[in-house]
């Protein structure tokens, strides 16, 4: 999107929007995709430079008169295929200039040049609009003066006026490339410098995360035992992983067995294998997950969840490096680095007799404690990030980028299913919004976008007791007032979402006292 606030101090515009004041007595107007004025037009102290504009946006319906103007005249434009065009105002015989501003096809917004007549404008068609402009409000003399200060130009002086305008637009659009480039190399020099903050495949920047990162440096030399404990989705596996690929054992082969996924009977062929017919369907010998990650690492997740007789087996392993196939008459030697996760308080399960304590001790010689999400929020940006373009790279499609909104409701959440449910969210995110390039709240789960609201907030402000006839008074009130912020005092577009015609809702607007911009944004 256009920094509109950088343009205004932009050196070049400056000039060419000198130019056209002096030479054909008109203003620049910008306008972005949803039709919204970004020249501070609606400032209230704004210095008007051209008369007629001046008294136009004094008039009770001014601003509404502009805004019909440039939304109509932009679809026209956009659904004509045109670059530029000559248009009329509101006010007959006056004339304004459009020229889209477009990147790749993507409408950024429009710049207006107005207000003119050309030299064809007679003195019937003046006394007509003064007195056009009297009844929507304004004085006579201002009136008067505002279209005799109305700047008359030739069929050529409007062509040289396009060429200017068009001009001030490639300007807009040339501004916005160079930002765009700049931007894109900072976002790659960001990411060179994210990978001071990535460790194997986990990200993170976090404090929690660096000393996390520091502890694995230190262990990963190691042949003992390590116990990475942390709730489900916090990423335990890639810490075992990042452990494994940073240690001497890194070219054997490191296996991951989930212990609650099997009951003791599948778990004990899983590990220590099996001979032909030591059971029904066994017709051949099966090595274990201990025989073939000899001299790698085996990693044992959800350790917590082994019976006390699977934990005896397990014991025997770590201190004696043997182990007996189901069925096998002899035990066998192993050399592989156990290395041990769970979500469970293991010392509660010591107590109440559920976990062995020996092998608590053998497991946990060295112990990474893993943070959930919510304990170290600043990486949650950097994470998704990193999903979004992780998915879009999958996708084959062009980068997409989270709105300030998404990304605040995505921060606010309390994320339970930490890492993994972030992962999960961003992949459903980047498949709604489909070929839309900004990912917006309404595409949140509901879990999310509904976070932290109360329930009572759908009618927060209306009275629930008494008369309906006064509720649904109240109810009228509200929907209208945000209605008017949300579609940035559009009446056109908002009549079209209330459903009712335009000018019913400037009556209603009138009637409400909705009409001034700061009660209408609550102020």
């Amino acid at each position: 999107m256009i920094n509109w606030n950088d343009l205004k101090g932009l050196h070049v515009i400056s000039k060419l929007e000198e130019i056209l004041n002096k030479w054909f007595g008109v203003e620049a107007i910008y306008t972005d995709a949803h039709y919204k004025i970004r020249s501070g037009h609606m400032d209230k102290d704004y210095d008007f430079k051209n008369h007629f504009f001046k008294v136009q946006m004094s008039l009770p319906h001014g601003y509404d008169f502009l805004a019909s103007d440039v939304e109509r005249i932009t679809e026209e434009m956009y659904q004509a295929k045109q670059s530029i065009t000559v248009c009329d105002s509101y006010f007959p015989g006056v004339k304004m200039i459009a020229s889209k501003i477009e990147i790749d096809g993507e409408r950024l917004g429009t710049v207006f040049a107005l207000p003119f007549v050309f030299d064809t404008f007679t003195e019937a068609d003046k006394v007509s609009l003064v007195k056009m402009l009297v009844e929507n409000g304004a004085v006579e003399a201002d009136a008067q003066s505002a279209v005799s200060h109305l700047k008359m130009l030739s069929a050529s002086e409007v062509e040289y006026l396009e060429e200017l305008v068009g001009l001030v637009s490639g300007e807009v659009v040339t501004f916005h490339s160079e930002i765009s480039k700049r931007e894109e190399r900072i976002h790659m020099l960001n990411s060179e410098l994210g990978e001071k903050f990535r460790y194997h495949n986990m990200i993170g920047k976090s404090k929690p995360m660096q000393k996390i990162y520091t502890l694995l440096e230190r262990i990963s030399n190691s042949e003992s035992s390590v116990l990475i404990q942390g709730e489900n989705g916090t990423g335990k596996e890639l810490i075992a992983k990042a452990v494994h690929f940073h240690s001497p054992r890194k070219d054997y082969q490191f296996l991951a067995v989930n212990c609650s996924a099997f009951n003791d009977n599948l778990l004990d062929s899983e590990l220590f294998g099996h001979v032909k017919g030591a059971f029904t369907g066994a017709i051949k010998d099966k090595p274990g997950f201990f025989e073939v990650a000899n001299g790698g690492t085996l990693f044992l997740d959800e350790i917590g969840d082994t019976s006390l007789s699977m934990q005896v087996k397990l014991l025997r392993v770590l201190q004696e490096g043997t182990y007996m196939p189901v069925g096998a008459e002899a035990s066998r030697k192993t050399d592989v680095r156990i290395l041990a996760a769970t979500n469970k308080d293991l010392k509660k399960m010591m107590a109440s007799g559920e976990f062995r304590e020996d092998l608590y001790y053998r497991i946990n010689v060295l112990n990474v404690n893993l943070p959930s999400l919510k304990e170290r929020r600043e990486d949650i940006p950097v994470l998704m990030d990193h999903f979004l373009k992780r998915k879009c790279d999958e996708q084959g499609m062009p980068m997409k980028q989270f709105s300030k909104k998404c990304m605040e409701k995505m921060l606010d959440y309390a994320w339970p299913g930490n890492v993994r449910q972030l992962e999960n969210e961003v992949e459903r995110l980047v498949v709604l919004a489909g070929d839309d390039k900004n990912i917006t709240p309404d595409l949140l789960s509901p879990q999310i976008l509904d976070f932290g609201v109360a329930p009572e907030a759908n009618t927060r402000g209306v009275n629930t007791n008494g008369k309906l006839k006064d509720a649904l008074h109240e109810l009228e009130i509200i929907m209208i007032r945000e209605g008017l912020k949300r579609c940035n005092f559009n009446k056109s577009k908002l009549a079209k979402e209330l459903g009712i015609s335009r000018a019913s809702l400037i009556m209603k607007v009138d009637k409400y006292e909705l009409d001034k911009r700061k009660k209408a944004a609550g102020e």
